[in-house]
């Protein structure tokens, strides 16, 4: 198992007993962010990381769900005040862990299958980094946003609203992505620093996208929900970067 802990894919039963093993001895620590619900479900998302990723991606993704949980917390009071604060304090339950992980779970149960874990590898990065990115740039933005616009029209609208951006939060947001993104080279989750900045453009793009599509589709059409739209925007991270990876290996 320790010979296993240092491969970079170690697979499926590596995977699944180190990840049990954190659950188990982090559980109060995970319920701070997540309801015992959302737990369950991360489970299975931290599972399929660890074992299609290894160390580096398993950081990865407990480096997102530490930092989005740390600023989700930001002027709470004033947030959920003005009813723009998350849910339950911002404690995940499964739709959540779902609109934040399902890109990445998708990519690493796509390199357990096919082998090919250079290429997914880079979709699963983007796609958390994406999400990352969003937390920060949205709660930074409720928290200390001094103007919002609704990216569409660009028209000033009151914080909190859906696709609105503010100068505060989107530099938040985009300093995250650069800093995940270094993160994962450091790690060796992205092979260089060309992927890496494919990573933070991805995430980036993504990001934009789903402003705009909360903007104009968001509260209008019943069945698309936040959480349906997290997961249209990780996934087009993810496809973004898989896409220029292949692109500029070809």
């Amino acid at each position: 198992l320790a010979a296993q802990l240092s491969q970079p894919h170690p697979g499926l039963v590596t995977g699944i007993l180190c990840n049990s093993a954190v659950f188990a001895l982090g559980y109060k620590v995970l319920r701070k962010g997540l309801t015992p619900a959302g737990v369950a479900h991360s489970w299975f998302l931290g599972g399929s990381v660890f074992s299609a990723f290894g160390a580096g991606g398993y950081v990865l993704v407990c480096l997102y769900f530490i930092l989005g949980t740390l600023v989700t917390k930001l002027k709470l009071e004033q947030k959920q005040k003005e009813g723009i604060a998350e849910a339950r304090s911002g404690q995940r339950g499964p739709a959540s862990v779902w609109g934040s992980g399902i890109a990445g779970v998708a990519c690493a149960l796509a390199a357990l299958a096919t082998g090919n874990f250079d290429m997914w590898q880079i979709g699963f990065v983007a796609s958390f980094c994406s999400k990352l990115s969003d937390t920060v740039s949205s709660e930074v933005g409720k928290a200390y946003g001094k103007t919002t616009y609704l990216i569409t029209t660009f028209k000033l609208v009151p914080r909190g609203t859906e696709g609105a951006v503010s100068l505060e939060g989107t530099a938040a947001g985009a300093l995250a992505a650069v800093l995940f993104s270094g993160m994962a080279l450091a790690t060796g989750q992205v092979p260089d620093l060309a992927s890496a900045g494919i990573v933070a453009a991805a995430a980036t793009v993504a990001n934009l996208a789903e402003s705009y599509l909360g903007a104009s589709a968001q509260g209008r059409v019943e069945w698309l929900t936040n959480d349906l739209v997290n997961m249209l925007q990780i996934t087009l991270a993810a496809a973004i970067a898989v896409s220029a990876r292949l692109a500029l290996l070809a």
